[in-house]
């Protein structure tokens, strides 16, 4: 039980000794990103600050300010210790994080994940923003595409150890393997979820290679960082730039022609989702087995096993990026 229930519980009590009212206690959700710095979680944030409040609880909003799996770790002990009562965490080390996890949930904290899931044991649900398979798909039909299925392309991801990211390359590589056999990955480099950082590995990666048709970025700061590469290289054109990112992040690139597609969910939608998803779970509103799931205004969700599916991705482009603003 969360030492915050049981310290609601003790005043609660000592009040109907002396004749107070009930104790007014909001339901705690905290919520963990992989950087709480990085523009696509500022995005899922403000979308898991509007559930929270529709829902009337009380969010708290932390994580390391880089990729940091240790620094995850430690936030979730300090949320044990406080007593919250659901964790949502996209987990940057799926297998470091859960023991902690797990910890949590042994202390009657509920937990779910969201954007990259821990290990099946540890949380109840993940918020999913698309499958794997959609996301690989998405990513390769396009690179395919504006490559007319043949030629040298690369991955600039935020690690190497992310689960979610790991996954997206198996279904990128499956992809690949089973449509496009003249498209061919030279190299998978890491940015730490850093533009400057993805600028410089973008470089070397068009030094290294010099047939390099495409730069595929599977992190969001990624997108912008490649593109910032091949413009200041002067291979607008010769060397295409697809990822998954944030259209404000890349709106000047795309129209300007140096990268083609954004590809992306509503990120605010996956704030919103997650934390409907974790007070329903703390309430008992959720339960395993559920085949679908109301999340407050943004309608219903159908929910696949343990997985609670937000929707496929979408294709940002030169003539629609305008639409929408986040």
């Amino acid at each position: 039980m969360p030492l915050r229930f049981v310290a609601s519980l003790l005043l609660v009590s000592l009040g109907a000794s002396l004749g107070w009212g009930a104790a007014d206690s909001k339901l705690m959700v905290a919520l963990l990103p992989k950087s709480k710095g990085n523009a696509y979680f500022i995005s899922c944030k403000a979308g898991s600050e509007r559930a929270a409040r529709d829902l009337g609880v009380e969010l708290l909003f932390d994580g390391p300010v880089d990729s940091n799996a240790a620094k995850q770790n430690e936030i979730v002990e300090n949320w044990i210790t406080l007593g919250v009562d659901v964790i949502a965490v996209a987990a940057e080390n799926r297998e470091g994080i859960s023991t902690a996890l797990r910890k949590a949930r042994s202390q009657g904290i509920q937990v779910v994940t969201f954007d990259a899931d821990a290990m099946p044991d540890a949380r109840s649900f993940f918020v999913n923003q698309a499958t794997p398979q959609g996301i690989g798909e998405a990513l390769m039909d396009e690179a395919a595409r504006l490559c007319g299925g043949e030629g040298e392309f690369a991955i600039i991801c935020a690690t190497l150890t992310a689960g979610n990211q790991r996954e997206w390359q198996r279904e990128i590589e499956r992809r690949r393997q089973d449509r496009y056999p003249g498209m061919k990955l030279v190299g998978v480099r890491p940015c730490d979820d850093l533009k400057d950082r993805a600028q410089s590995e973008a470089t070397a990666l068009m030094s290294a290679h010099p047939k390099l048709r495409l730069i595929m970025a599977i992190c969001s700061p990624a997108v912008p960082g490649a593109a910032e590469a091949v413009k200041q290289a002067g291979k607008k054109g010769a060397v295409r730039v697809v990822g998954l990112g944030l259209p404000n992040e890349n709106r000047r690139y795309v129209k300007e022609g140096v990268t083609d597609t954004v590809i992306l969910w509503k990120t605010e939608d996956l704030g919103y989702l997650t934390v409907q998803a974790a007070v329903a779970l703390a309430r008992g509103e959720l339960k395993p087995g559920a085949s679908s799931f109301k999340a407050g205004s943004l309608g219903e969700f159908r929910v696949e096993g343990d997985n609670i599916l937000l929707g496929k991705p979408f294709l940002f482009t030169r003539e629609n990026i305008d639409q929408f603003d986040f």
